[in-house]
């Protein structure tokens, strides 16, 4: 299936066919009208659009907050328009791209079409902007997020070899429960913590993460882990660098670690906003 974003101008074509030969991207070229926008889009949307929309939205939370707690409402604003738009994108890709179906596991390793090029290429461009601003607001969001940024970034700049695409596409599903996250955020700082709004969002996430990322993330990682398995013992086909294959998995299990801590991070969140207090704090309050 084809890329379904216009095609790539020329001389952009050329102006990153070097960076695309030393790094061994051999379809970087044709997305990278694709990374740059998105990159750009989503700067606008934190320096811009986020304090315009949110001083109209929440005019007596957001101009009230902290350095630090805005930048973390500009980032989650960001957050919400990309999981949106990415989910989106790839679900329609996975559902209409028949060559996907068609895939053996050779095709899977080092197989490739142009719309799911297109959806790495977008999903590109957002990790080199939150790798960008989890590096220049560290303090902010922590080295956790910088870890995942750079990871994230990694695995999706490596299907341009291409290699993994298939397995690239399915992994961008992460972000389903992504919405629900930054609606609990946002709900807390708008004072409605242990609200039925955020007990209903609270189950949503709890329900879109644990799917989205430790069930169907878990199973892609196990079948691309068995794909590159016969990829290595067989001699006779396309070579897999063993280099390559290792920062792969490193990438994608350092995520999915993460993504268990973060579970059980989120579980005691959402229940302790929902926890009845317990009679030494009902004294103090009193």
């Amino acid at each position: 299936m084809r890329d379904l974003f216009f095609p790539p101008p020329n001389f952009l074509v050329r102006a990153t066919e070097p960076v695309a030969k030393l790094l061994a991207l051999k379809t970087l070229p044709f997305h990278t009208h694709e990374i740059l926008p998105a990159f750009c889009f989503y700067e606008f949307i934190n320096r811009i659009v986020s304090p315009y929309v949110s001083t109209r939205l929440a005019p007596q939370t957001y101009p009230k907050l902290s350095r630090k707690t805005k930048i973390n409402w500009n980032v989650h604003f960001v957050s919400m328009v990309q999981s949106c738009f990415i989910n989106i994108l790839a679900l329609w890709v996975i559902y209409a791209d028949k060559e996907r179906s068609l895939m053996d596991w050779k095709e899977r390793v080092w197989g490739y079409t142009g719309a799911g090029g297109m959806v790495q290429g977008f999903a590109a461009g957002y990790f080199a902007w939150d790798l960008l601003a989890s590096i220049e607001d560290v303090d902010v969001h922590g080295w956790g997020a910088l870890f995942h940024a750079a990871s994230a970034l990694a695995v999706s700049m490596m299907g341009f070899r291409p290699f993994v695409n298939y397995y690239g596409v399915n992994l961008i599903l992460y972000e389903l429960s992504t919405p629900f996250l930054n609606i609990h955020w946002w709900l807390d700082k708008v004072g409605m913590t242990g609200s039925s709004l955020q007990l209903i969002n609270g189950i949503a996430l709890l329900t879109t993460f644990g799917g989205s990322r430790l069930v169907w993330g878990t199973y892609q990682n196990y079948s691309m882990y068995r794909d590159l398995w016969k990829a290595i013992n067989n001699p006779g086909e396309l070579p897999v660098p063993s280099c390559l294959a290792l920062a792969y998995i490193a990438s994608t299990t350092a995520l999915s670690c993460l993504n268990f801590y973060w579970f059980s991070k989120m579980i005691q969140a959402v229940t302790k906003r929902f926890e009845e207090p317990s009679k030494d704090q009902e004294k103090k309050k009193k």
